[in-house]
Order: C-alpha cells, then sequence, then structure tokens
C-alpha cells in the first residue's frame, strides 16, 4: 500500500476550508489540467456523509472514472472518501482540518493500492505516486488560493 501525507496551511478558518475540500465545483476547478467531471451522483456543490459521486478524468492519456463515498465525517475536522469503483485495488483519502490562532492545517493522508501485482507497484513506484503527489498539492493550491481570497 501507498500512503501519502502533505500538509498545507491555509490563512483562514478551517470551516471554510473544510467547505472547500468538498465541494465539487472547486474539485473540477482545481483538476482542469485532468478535464475531471463529475458526471454521477452528487455532482455540484458541498458533499456529504454517505453520498456518492463519480469522476471521469484523463489521467496517462486515457478517459478513467472513479466511483467514491464519503465514508466518515465530522464537521469542520475530518473527512474520509473511498473508492467504490475504479482502476485502484483499493483507495481512501482522509482530509483533516486543524485551526490554530485563525489559520488552518490542512492534513491529506492518501492511501492506495494498484491492481496487476508487481506491474502495478513498479508503475506506481515510477510514475503514479508522483502523479498522485502533484494532483493533490494542485488541488491544494488552488483551494488556498480561494480560501485566503474571501
Amino acid at each position: 500500500m501507498t500512503t501519502i501525507n502533505l500538509i498545507t496551511k491555509i490563512n483562514t478558518s478551517k470551516q471554510i476550508v473544510f467547505d472547500l475540500a468538498r465541494n465539487i465545483d472547486v474539485h473540477q476547478n482545481s483538476a482542469s489540467k485532468t478535464n475531471e467531471k463529475a458526471i454521477a451522483g452528487t455532482t455540484s456543490g458541498l458533499i456529504n456523509l454517505n453520498e456518492t459521486l463519480t469522476w471521469k478524468g484523463k489521467h496517462f492519456g486515457i478517459y478513467l472514472t472513479h466511483t467514491s463515498k464519503i465514508t466518515e465525517m465530522e464537521l469542520h475536522d475530518y473527512f474520509a472518501d473511498e473508492m467504490i469503483k475504479g482502476r485502484f485495488k483499493s483507495f481512501k483519502h482522509e482530509h483533516s482540518f486543524i485551526e490554530k490562532n485563525g489559520k488552518t492545517v490542512m492534513i491529506d493522508n492518501l492511501m492506495y493500492e494498484t491492481p496487476f501485482g508487481i506491474f502495478g507497484k513498479l508503475f506506481d513506484r515510477l510514475i503514479l505516486k508522483k502523479h498522485m503527489i502533484t494532483f493533490v498539492k494542485t488541488r491544494n493550491a488552488v483551494l488556498k488560493n480561494l480560501a485566503e481570497n474571501q
């Protein structure tokens, strides 16, 4: 299993950051390079506990779909989305928010397993992990910019 941990510091309240992080429209904007679109389930606005969402986006030159469900949520502190259908063997993204002195520390903990045995592990090591880090960092930069300029 691959684990990616990222920390983003944002100069605003965690309520604002929490809502931006679960806003489908904001995610589509941050994922414009992969042409990601919400195509089923909750497709706009804020996603909530037990709701599902299917994304379609172009990664590595091909269109892929990924369906996830919000499986855990503690309002303004934490939520997790887990893949229920897609190309990964397993996929979970935990989002945590800690506020200190009016500033928010946003923590992304992404855990996934690739299919296809040794070939999947090699693909992950050579290409996928870097792609995932860049994808989440790009998303976080958009969130930070929006949050700090409201």
